[in-house]
């Protein structure tokens, strides 16, 4: 069973920084996107950033732009997602997810995969509060 598990999250003040990582087991991440996805109290969960894991071609939500980079340690099956300049508004639970990146016919873009329902495994999503 694929297994996917968060770290990283934590409080922090505006404009701070965090690290997040996701790490897999059990499996190797060379034929998925993994994506982060962020949801806050109340809201729907969103795609934050995602990363192909074939090329390194990434997408990043408006949002995040300049903000938050998407990186992947293949030697370590890692995926990281750097975050400074933080605000409340990024305060939300923060899951990574796999899903598969095989394909018969036409390859979607990064950012067509950037979205909840093209993954089929998920980690347990780790908090991420912003606050002063």
């Amino acid at each position: 069973q694929l297994q996917l598990v968060e770290s990283g999250g934590g409080l922090v003040q505006p404009g701070g920084s965090l690290r997040l990582s996701c790490a897999a087991s059990r499996f190797t991440l060379d034929y998925y996107v993994i994506g982060w996805f962020r949801q806050a109290p109340g809201k729907e969960r969103e795609g934050v950033s995602c990363i192909r894991r074939s090329d390194g071609s990434t997408y990043y939500a408006d949002s995040v732009k300049g903000r938050l980079t998407i990186s992947r340690d293949n030697a370590k099956n890692t995926v990281y997602l750097q975050m400074n300049s933080l605000n409340p508004e990024d305060t939300a639970v923060y899951y990574c997810a796999a899903g598969s990146d095989v394909w018969a016919g036409n390859i979607p873009t990064v950012q067509a995969m950037c979205v909840v329902h093209e993954y089929d495994y998920w980690g347990q999503g780790t908090q991420v509060t912003v606050s002063s």
